[in-house]
């Protein structure tokens, strides 16, 4: 299916959002992800179901000063 993320055109074969970030390679590491543009925490990915144009943000920690 079609989705966008980080604002790019992406396609993915995953029905939840947690099998689409392992598909994607965000396996690992920590990160923040929301769905249309709501925070999914990582506890609901694997429940949180994909849809076609659904966008995905991954957000990474930054270290700061």
């Amino acid at each position: 299916m079609r989705i966008i993320l980080n604002g790019e055109p992406a396609e993915v074969s995953a029905a939840t959002l947690a099998a689409a970030l392992v598909e994607l390679g965000y396996d690992e590491g920590p990160f923040a992800t929301a769905l249309n543009r709501d925070f999914v925490p990582a506890s609901e990915r694997p429940e949180t179901r994909l849809t076609e144009g659904d966008a995905i943000e991954i957000i990474a920690p930054m270290q700061g000063g």
